[in-house]
């Protein structure tokens, strides 16, 4: 069963929409976005890992992650919370981080709006649109891999989502 893939950047709007099926009910795929442990085993691209220092999942709560690989390169992941209803959609701002995880707040943001929908079959949908602030931080998304990164860290998902003892 397809999963339809959709990578679609605008530069002239400094948008990019991500949308992606999977193959298992809303509720499910809802948890793996939402909760840290699962977050963990997916998020970052294999071989890289994924470790969650602040999980606070409310409005105005953060999200700061670390991803890591074998040969000791970083990058900190940086999230506010700013809109939840719950089971159907969240939103958040990000940020650039140091090397110790703090946000740079004079730096440019994004706006990740992220939608669930149940489909036929017991499926469901996920949608979302990032913008941006700044010009040169959409390309540097675009040119920089961030497509492949998706596809690898959905993927890896997918196989999580396929575990019925991972997520109940």
């Amino acid at each position: 069963m397809t999963n339809n893939f959709l990578f679609e950047p605008d530069m002239a709007a400094k948008t990019i929409r991500v949308v992606r099926e999977f193959n298992a009910p809303v509720e499910k795929v809802w948890k793996a976005w939402t909760e840290a442990d699962l977050i963990e085993k997916w998020v970052a691209p294999k071989p890289w890992t994924a470790k969650f220092k602040i999980m606070d999942f409310t409005v105005g709560g953060i999200s700061l992650y670390l991803m890591a690989n074998a040969e000791g390169m970083k990058h900190w992941v940086y999230a506010e919370f700013t809109a939840i209803e719950k089971g159907k959609s969240f939103s958040t701002t990000g940020m650039f981080c140091d090397d110790e995880g703090y946000p740079v707040d004079e730096g440019p943001k994004s706006y990740r709006e992220t939608k669930f929908s149940s489909i036929d079959g017991n499926r469901s949908k996920v949608e979302q649109l990032i913008t941006f602030t700044d010009e040169s931080t959409i390309k540097w998304f675009v040119e920089g891999g961030f497509k492949e990164g998706t596809i690898i860290t959905l993927d890896q998902l997918d196989e999580i989502l396929a575990e019925p003892h991972l997520i109940a």
